[in-house]
């Protein structure tokens, strides 16, 4: 049995594709490569091009025994969505209209979609849990949760069996380094301020001071990144074992701040890293923090690297080493 990972070359996607290896699937990876790295798939099969393409995605699934696939693909920044909603329409809505379309035709019955936080919007409550209502504030969630939806009907018409994974923030690397985080141009806030440890940036801005939390910056819930690989893992045994569908929640259940954030690369890295204080940015909750209790229970889920300081440790063993990303 083969898994087909979409966007396997990215951020989540490889670390995800080198969990599932280590785990002794076999896997193929479809990606575009505009914000994927090829050096990011170690000894992986893949095809490039994009879910576009009806005739490359027959080719792969002709050429495989895929049973399921797991679904990465998308484009990701909220204020890119916000400036060009018909640009994340297109790639995001009628991309995975593509895929599932092919999935349906050549007879595939499981699909793990990546989802995101940004489905619930502005939180009605702290922690937020996933049967609370889904109002998104960007075009970014809007689209995720369109697709949310798409799966649900597409269930009902054709069988196709689905886990949609809400995720909060990712951070970390692989623990030996073999890969990291890469992007262009970098908007989390864990690699932006080891860029500042790492002479890239002269300082880092901290958004907002004045929020109502213990510290005045904003808390966020930070997850491992092998801590959601090994999430897309289970949900897709889930899906063998059981062919029962889900939306989970996935997230450390505890906030960082800011600050919080800062203090630990400061701690990790033995550096300085100059901050200065900036406006708010319009549409920043002061705080988001999930609970991931139903994909513990459902999924047998036991993230293993929970600690603040672990996830930047291992950002850090790969930031110092690669300055420049995946560029040798």
């Amino acid at each position: 049995m083969t898994i087909l990972v979409t966007g396997g070359a990215g951020y989540i996607g490889s670390h995800t594709v080198l969990y599932l290896q280590e785990k002794g699937e076999e896997v193929i990876v479809l990606d575009n490569f505009t914000k994927g790295h090829y050096d990011a798939l170690l000894n992986t099969t893949y095809y490039e091009g994009n879910l576009h393409d009806d005739e490359l995605l027959d080719k792969v699934f002709t050429n495989h025994s895929i049973d399921s696939v797991i679904h990465f693909a998308a484009s990701s920044l909220v204020g890119e969505s916000v400036a060009d909603p018909l640009s994340y329409y297109k790639n995001n809505v009628l991309g995975t209209h593509h895929l599932v379309n092919k999935i349906v035709e050549h007879g595939v019955k499981r699909i793990v979609f990546s989802s995101t936080a940004a489905t619930y919007g502005e939180p009605d409550s702290i922690p937020i849990k996933e049967d609370d209502s889904t109002i998104p504030t960007n075009p970014y969630g809007e689209t995720k949760l369109a697709i949310e939806r798409m799966l649900k009907w597409c269930e009902d018409a054709y069988g196709l069996k689905s886990v949609s994974l809400r995720y909060f923030n990712a951070a970390g690397a692989d623990p030996e380094s073999r890969i990291g985080e890469d992007h262009n141009p970098e908007t989390h806030l864990i690699p932006i301020v080891l860029e500042v440890a790492n002479g890239q940036r002269e300082f880092m801005k901290i958004f907002g001071h004045d929020y109502a939390t213990e510290d005045g910056t904003c808390v966020r819930d930070y997850i491992h990144v092998m801590d959601l690989a090994q999430a897309h893992y289970l949900a897709v045994r889930k899906l063998r074992d059981t062919k029962q569908s889900g939306v989970y929640n996935l997230g450390n259940g505890q906030g960082f701040s800011v600050n919080e954030v800062l203090e630990a690369c400061r701690n990790v890295t033995g550096r300085l890293i100059p901050a200065r204080e900036a406006p708010r940015r319009p549409g920043d909750p002061a705080v988001l923090i999930a609970s991931s209790e139903k994909a513990k229970q459902e999924l047998g889920w036991d993230p293993q690297y929970s600690e603040l300081e672990t996830m930047v440790q291992h950002a850090w063993n790969w930031h110092k080493e690669h300055k420049d990303g995946f560029i040798k």
